[in-house]
């Protein structure tokens, strides 16, 4: 009986691999698994919405309370201005939001950081820039999602109060879309801004504060008083969200565009992704 002896392999014969290399859909898929399985995120998304809307609501039912205390001109003014839309979705109800999501987006790969299982998956997919760009994704959108329902929700109810009192707006009246759509997208925006400050940092007090500082202490900081403090203020995500959401024009000395602040969100969310997956490519974990 002749034994059949192995075949040397051919050089330079290409060979399959044992295990595929993982899709990014799969990827996404596994990010997808553990933002959704953990019960704080829906809890904290939940807690956020409400605080959101009972400011925005609460400022409402306020206006229809005391209605009755303007004249006849002060009311049709206020509606010919465009402040029902102020109402509709408040400065304080855009801060509350954006450090909550700042603070979610943080966590998302915080939490992995802590307790160290960003090391296992970086063991399963070497790849860190695609886990990277996954996680973005995937925290991107269901910000995007919970930034469009409570926008909208929160339009729709504020103008039904208002409505009892004749000062209502609809969706197709002047800036009352772009106001939804600016609000809606500050969600996703300042997620991801948390996301790329924990990539970067990578340490959850300092990463927290970092949040704070972007979207809170540097708007502020920032005043129209000088050309250069104006310029640097308009680059940040909420003065340009209060941009686009002013029912006239800009009313400061340094005026400047719709347009510009849509550039300004933009560039956000850009900047944001492209430091979180370069930050992934550090091998110092």
């Amino acid at each position: 009986m002749t034994v059949a002896r192995p075949t040397a392999p051919i050089v330079g014969e290409r060979r399959e691999p044992l295990a595929s290399r993982p899709h990014f859909a799969d990827v996404l898929a596994a990010e997808w698994i553990k933002l959704r399985s953990l019960r704080s995120t829906w809890i904290a998304h939940g807690a956020t919405a409400l605080a959101v809307l009972a400011i925005n609501v609460g400022t409402a039912y306020d206006t229809y309370a005391h209605w009755g205390e303007r004249s006849a001109d002060g009311r049709a003014a206020y509606v010919r201005d465009g402040l029902p839309l102020q109402v509709a979705f408040t400065a304080n109800a855009a801060l509350v939001m954006m450090l909550a999501l700042g603070a979610l987006g943080a966590v998302a790969l915080l939490g992995e950081y802590s307790t160290g299982t960003i090391r296992t998956t970086f063991a399963a997919v070497p790849a860190r820039g695609s886990v990277l760009a996954a996680k973005t994704v995937v925290v991107a959108a269901v910000a995007t999602v919970f930034g469009a329902g409570v926008a909208g929700a929160s339009f729709a109810w504020t103008q039904a109060v208002l409505g009892g009192r004749g000062a209502g707006m609809s969706i197709g009246d002047p800036g009352a879309l772009r106001l939804v759509l600016a609000s809606a997208l500050l969600a996703p925006l300042c997620a991801m801004t948390g996301l790329a400050a924990a990539a970067l940092v990578r340490r959850t007090s300092a990463t927290l504060i970092a949040v704070v500082v972007l979207v809170l202490v540097l708007p502020v900081a920032l005043t129209d008083g000088r050309r250069w403090s104006a310029v640097a203020g308009h680059a940040t995500l909420f003065q340009a969200w209060s941009r686009l959401t002013d029912a006239g024009a800009s009313g400061t000395g340094f005026p400047w565009t719709t347009g510009g602040a849509w550039t300004v969100y933009g560039a956000w969310g850009i900047l944001a992704g492209l430091l979180v997956v370069a930050a992934g490519r550090r091998g110092d974990v």
